[in-house]
């Protein structure tokens, strides 16, 4: 089987494999919409959003008496209180400290665990796991594309202002006190599911799980539930814009295509892995793929990264710590741009804009459109979206410092050279859109 490193080699480097467009944007293979996504988009501020996470993110499933030790090992974050019956995000680098990737962890049982997320991150505890001296089993329960025995348990989240409510009719009853990044067990009518207590849409609500046999039950009784309260089920459309209004950059590029201490990773991921099949696009194309490396300071985590254990990753934080950083933040468009760029579709000659999908305008896998201060390149943007609720385009990514809050920025909308190989972009012309930076896309409190 070729690897990804040889993989790279025949290419000519990961830049031009990672360029070819071998993939095109993260699947969520569920129906696009149940009833149109502007009112799924609005559901999640104002009503109630059930969304149905079970089939775009992998479960590995880690198990023995190794297990948190392993975790220790290569997580950046601590696990002081971690344990059965707990959750966190688990943030893994390669030793120089760049971001490899990030998921949730889920605290099974002693010693059992449950990783999802995107591919990277699992594929690096998969490596570790099963080529250190860890005393662990590991196992697959890989995202539905690729998963012909279908999925082992369903994963659906409730959120919004009235999700409480919603919760309490199908328990039949008060909730149980679950924590924030806890779990609990609560009754969906006949059924039993075990909840995580977090927030995706920026709105209270749990995340619960199940056998996936139940799955249709379960949905079913909630949507019943709430009908009452306005709740809508939130299709793929809708569902690939809420991370940019929550504020996770879910699609980082792993940092794991360059360096001999990565190599062996590499030799042992096949070419047709995850990492071997993203496709890498936008308007900021770089002289090479370690430009595109972030830090955790740069995807907002550098709160939750500590210095209490020894980890991969540990000395290269360190020593980066004290350097200026960027930030997660937003850009605003403004309005008059994102119109010439729709406006240039009846153009009846060349000069049109890249096409604007909407709601989620990312095309590929893992996109950098450049975002500019005075000429110069400032920042990435990384997920960009029509919102509802904002009632505009926003996107979201790493900033330097130099872009304040406020600050008037340009985000180069496009590739240049009037595209690139990847069959899923369209001939175009590059424009540019006007916007401002901001560190939230709706006012506090709201």
């Amino acid at each position: 089987m070729t690897s990804l490193d040889e993989e790279i080699t025949k290419a000519g480097g990961a830049m031009q494999l990672l360029r070819q467009g071998r993939s095109g944007a993260y699947p969520f293979p569920i129906q696009p919409e149940f009833t149109n996504w502007r009112d799924e988009q609005e559901a999640w501020r104002n009503s109630a959003a059930l969304m149905d996470l079970s089939h775009h993110m992998t479960d590995l499933i880690v198990r023995g008496p190794d297990t948190y030790r392993l975790l220790e090992r290569l997580g950046a974050n601590s696990f002081k209180g971690f344990g059965p019956d707990s959750a966190k995000q688990l943030i893994t680098c390669r030793p120089d400290g760049y971001m490899i990737g990030d998921c949730i962890l889920f605290g099974i049982a002693d010693d059992h665990v449950r990783i999802v997320g995107r591919p990277p991150a699992l594929n690096w505890v998969e490596f570790n796991a099963v080529t250190g001296d860890w005393d662990v089993e590991v196992r697959k329960d890989l995202r539905t594309v690729q998963n012909p025995k279908g999925r082992e348990l369903f994963r659906l989240q409730l959120q919004g202002p009235h999700a409480a409510a919603i919760f309490e009719k199908v328990n039949g009853g008060p909730m149980p006190d679950i924590p924030f990044f806890h779990m609990g067990r609560f009754k969906v009518g006949a059924h039993e599911v075990r909840a995580l207590n977090h927030r995706m849409s920026g709105f209270p609500g749990y995340e619960f799980t199940g056998p996936y046999a139940e799955f249709e039950a379960v949905r079913d009784a909630i949507v019943e539930a709430g009908a009452e309260y306005g709740l809508r089920l939130i299709g793929s459309r809708a569902y690939a814009s809420v991370a940019t209004e929550s504020g996770w950059i879910a699609n980082t590029l792993p940092a794991t295509y360059t360096g001999d201490d990565t190599k062996a990773f590499r030799q042992w991921l096949p070419a047709r892995s995850f990492e071997g099949n993203l496709a890498l696009g936008g308007s900021w194309v770089a002289d090479d793929i370690e430009d595109y490396y972030l830090t955790p300071w740069d995807l907002g985590y550098g709160h939750v990264i500590k210095y209490d254990h020894d980890y991969i990753g540990r000395e290269g934080l360190e020593a980066r710590r004290d350097e200026p950083h960027k930030r997660k933040a937003w850009v605003l468009w403004d309005r008059d741009d994102a119109a010439k760029i729709v406006a240039s579709y009846y153009n009846p000659g060349t000069e049109r804009f890249k096409y604007l999908e909407m709601p989620a305008a990312f095309y590929t896998a893992c996109q950098f459109d450049r975002i500019e201060k005075n000429g110069e390149l400032v920042g990435a943007a990384m997920l960009t979206i029509y919102s509802a609720n904002v009632r505009g385009w926003i996107s979201l990514g790493p900033i330097a410092p130099e872009a304040a809050d406020g600050d008037r920025v340009e985000i180069v909308w496009g590739e240049p050279d009037g595209g690139s190989p990847n069959p899923a972009v369209e001939r175009h012309s590059q424009t540019r859109v006007k916007g401002t930076v901001i560190s939230r896309p709706f006012p506090q409190g709201h």
